[in-house]
């Protein structure tokens, strides 16, 4: 995929938050496109893992929104 090169990964904001409830949420965020996506975070499961498996449907979204704006 040619758009996913264009990626520049080093300018996905990252924001983990935690809810008054105690449950905590992942934000991502790219600057330029405006495009945000989060996930609420399983307990049970590493945060770099569910971080990596986010950010690469992230990624796939991102690629799909410059193909559909180009």
């Amino acid at each position: 995929m040619k758009n996913r090169a264009m990626i520049d990964r080093s300018k996905i904001q990252f924001d983990l938050i935690k809810l008054t409830s105690g449950e905590r949420l992942l934000r991502l965020t790219e600057p330029q496109s405006g495009l945000s996506l989060e996930k609420k975070l399983d307990s049970q499961r590493s945060v770099v893992r569910q971080q990596e498996q986010l950010l690469g449907v992230f990624e796939a979204a991102l690629a799909r929104s410059e193909t559909t704006t180009a």
